[in-house]
């Protein structure tokens, strides 16, 4: 369930919450194959489901990037900034990959408002992330990306 807000002043008032949890998405083998191919990253751990499954992971994995991409359309999920007009990926601080995700996998966002500060003609927010993986011990990423939002 996303938390929609209207403007800047009301996402201020946001700083340490938490943003709840998306949705489920699968990573699909299909969905493995077309980011090897978007970056050139065709390593078989990835792309080659008969090795890979002899191999340390028992079956392809995602990229780290890949999971890391899926940071947005989940994020999407659960914060809407509604009366801005322009809204930028600034980058990140840290971003840790601790457990694989294999092929198959599901896996969701957990996220919290850790700060808002201004910037020229907007605000800068960094949000504390943690991919999870559906029955898996330890999560698929951690991290702290930073987005910008323009009056």
């Amino acid at each position: 369930m996303s938390i929609t807000v209207n403007g800047l002043d009301e996402l201020k008032k946001l700083v340490g919450s938490d943003l709840g949890t998306s949705e489920w998405i699968e990573v699909t083998q299909e969905r493995i194959n077309t980011f090897a191919d978007a970056t050139g990253d065709h390593q078989w751990i990835h792309v080659d489901p008969q090795k890979a499954a002899e191999g340390p992971f028992g079956a392809p994995i995602a990229h780290g990037y890949l999971t890391l991409s899926l940071f947005i359309p989940l994020f999407t999920e659960l914060l809407d900034v509604q009366g801005v007009t322009t809204k930028v990926n600034y980058g990140l601080n840290k971003v840790r990959f601790p457990s694989p995700v294999k092929v198959g996998s599901r896996i969701r966002l957990v996220g919290k408002l850790a700060e808002v500060e201004e910037v020229p003609g907007g605000v800068q927010i960094t949000v504390d992330g943690t991919i999870e993986i559906e029955g898996g011990g330890k999560p698929a990423a951690v991290l702290q990306s930073l987005s910008r939002f323009y009056a």
